[in-house]
């Protein structure tokens, strides 16, 4: 009886074992499936123009002034399941290798986040040496950032990033990229530019270093090859005193390189930009920016390598948003050439941002 008694017993507790077991299995799958079923895959579309008006006033200009559509960008989001998303964007605009108007790919990424702290992203994707000044910028309808202005880097590449949440102030991210922006495909010697940047962002305050190496090999006229490894570096730090004022700084040395995609052995070029905005409501704001772009002697010469185009820039103006995702802006914008042989530039500018 007692060896009954244990048997029925055991084979209870183990039904109810395998029931408790059962049903946790089957919380479990409706729980996952519940939550596939609250997420619908879904995409979103999206468009942004940038138009402006300006007048010449450079000595010995010919055209006076001219509307002209620089950008219009059309692109396309679609989120798969949660953590993966797709993107991409046609950039309408001003091609060497076409007219005014021609459309070329500017993004077609995958974001791929992996976890709260890590995120992938890989394809035709944008770069991150520039993307947090040009934020803090905060007209990039009207100039660009520094970085993107004057050929430092581009502001799209093929190739793949990681970016890393380190803690609540700071992060990191990582990219290797062909190089030669989303306009050229990759060179010859098939060589990728690799960077890197740390980000610390607490209570109004930004502060960001960047940097990257690329190495190419390069031919004299006699035919002799030698590896040339160019660098950039960026320094930059922002602070927004309140609501209603922020001020930024940022610092910008490129290495072995007349451009971010052509090396060339001795040739550097440095760069200063500060910039800073007084918002009074919503609507209306205030904004100054002043760009200063250096380079250096090479041995044997007596002249900088880049005198025609070194030299300082300063932006203006007042923006007004009538609506949301519309903006325009009145605003001055010269260039002070270093070299004296060359004429000023002066010009008023009316330029105009919709999206959707």
């Amino acid at each position: 009886m007692t060896n009954k008694s244990q048997t029925t017993k055991t084979t209870k507790m183990n039904f109810r074992t395998l029931l408790i077991g059962a049903l946790s299995l089957c919380l479990g799958f409706t729980a996952i499936a519940q939550e596939q079923a609250e997420f619908k895959p879904s995409g979103k579309a999206s468009g942004k123009v940038f138009f402006n008006y300006h007048y010449d006033m450079t000595n010995g200009e010919e055209q006076e002034s001219s509307f002209e559509l620089k950008r219009s960008y059309l692109g396309y989001d679609y989120n798969f399941a949660k953590g993966f998303k797709a993107s991409i964007t046609l950039d309408v605009g001003k091609n060497d290798g076409g007219s005014d108007y021609t459309a070329f790919l500017k993004k077609a990424q995958l974001d791929w986040t992996m976890s709260p702290v890590v995120k992938v992203t890989l394809g035709m994707i944008s770069t991150i040496q520039f993307k947090e000044q040009e934020r803090f910028w905060g007209y990039r309808y009207i100039r660009k950032s520094f970085s993107d202005e004057f050929g430092f880097e581009p502001s799209a590449d093929v190739g793949v990033k990681a970016n890393f949440k380190i803690s609540d102030s700071f992060s990191a991210n990582a990219i290797i990229m062909n190089g030669e922006g989303n306009k050229n495909l990759q060179d010859e010697d098939g060589k990728q530019k690799v960077g890197a940047s740390l980000i610390y962002a607490k209570t109004g305050l930004i502060a960001k270093v960047y940097t990257d190496v690329l190495t190419t090999t390069l031919a004299d006229e006699e035919g002799n090859e030698t590896e040339v490894t160019s660098n950039s570096f960026v320094g930059f730090i922002g602070y927004e005193f309140s609501d209603q004022f922020r001020l930024g700084a940022e610092y910008n040395l490129l290495t072995n390189a007349t451009k971010f995609s052509d090396v060339a052995e001795d040739k550097d070029m440095t760069g200063l930009s500060f910039y800073s905005t007084y918002t009074f409501n919503k609507q209306w704001e205030v904004f100054g920016r002043y760009d200063k772009l250096n380079s250096n002697t090479l041995k044997g010469e007596s002249e900088k390598w880049n005198l025609s185009n070194n030299g300082g820039a300063i932006t203006t103006g007042v923006q007004y948003v009538p609506v949301r995702g519309v903006k325009m802006a009145l605003n001055y914008q010269g260039y002070n050439f270093k070299d004296s042989t060359k004429e000023d530039n002066s010009l008023v500018y009316v330029n105009f941002e919709f999206k959707f």
